[in-house]
């Protein structure tokens, strides 16, 4: 029987879309001056987190110098430092930051995953890239489903592609689909009982706006957490 650490596995070696192999790569050969000193990771980012998790929590795409670079989901960029900050405030971090793989953080009932697997050109994945990666949530959902009972989904674009995963994988979801909004709450039935959040995204567009504050991104991990027993 498989399990996430071969899911990890399997999603580190796909090469699916010429696209993003191609980006994924070339950023890692070319790399960021600051970065010269770096191996970069290259290759998809698997989810990161308990195999036996709560709570999910799902973002948009690695970054090309972020989790691209470091082989870790939301490590090692601006908006990763947001995300762990804010799980470290409502004790489901050990660690308020997240620099590398081995900086010793580990995440408590709570696992970060994406809908698409590979840095994307302009962080903008393609509506086929989006679905090419879709068996990879589907598979990680239905291994998780014994203890999932909450999912975060941060920004439209991971709201939208989640969705039909969870249907896929059956939970009921209200038709019309719910939209997205930062703190809707929709609770679903199916194999078990799941609540799910949206959050804006902790992008840099929404973190240097105040569009998205510590506060209000806490506010949803929080709620979440308690929903899924955590």
């Amino acid at each position: 029987m498989e399990t996430i650490a071969d899911l990890d596995e399997r999603v580190s070696h796909c090469r699916a879309c010429p696209r993003l192999v191609r980006w994924r790569e070339e950023t890692a050969r070319t790399k960021r001056r600051s970065y010269a000193d770096w191996d970069y990771w290259g290759r998809p980012v698997p989810g990161f987190g308990p195999a036996d998790a709560r709570m999910l929590i799902v973002g948009l795409a690695p970054a090309a110098h972020g989790a691209n670079r470091t082989g870790r989901m939301f490590t090692g960029d601006r908006s990763g430092d947001f995300l762990y900050a804010a799980l470290h405030s409502v004790g489901l971090a050990s660690q308020p930051t997240s620099t590398h793989q081995g900086d010793g953080l580990e995440l408590s009932g709570v696992r970060i995953t994406a809908p698409v697997h590979c840095a994307p050109p302009a962080n903008k994945p393609t509506p086929a890239e989006r679905d090419a990666c879709r068996s990879w949530l589907s598979e990680e959902l239905r291994l998780l489903r014994p203890t999932l009972r909450s999912v975060v989904v941060l920004g439209a674009f991971g709201w939208q592609a989640t969705l039909p995963v969870l249907a896929a994988a059956g939970w009921t979801v209200p038709s019309p689909r719910p939209p997205f909004a930062h703190a809707a709450h929709v609770s679903l039935h199916g194999p078990t009982p799941l609540d799910l959040f949206g959050c804006y995204h902790v992008s840099q567009q929404n973190t240097f706006t105040g569009r998205l504050t510590p506060a209000m991104l806490s506010d949803v991990l929080r709620t979440a957490a308690k929903t899924a027993g955590l």
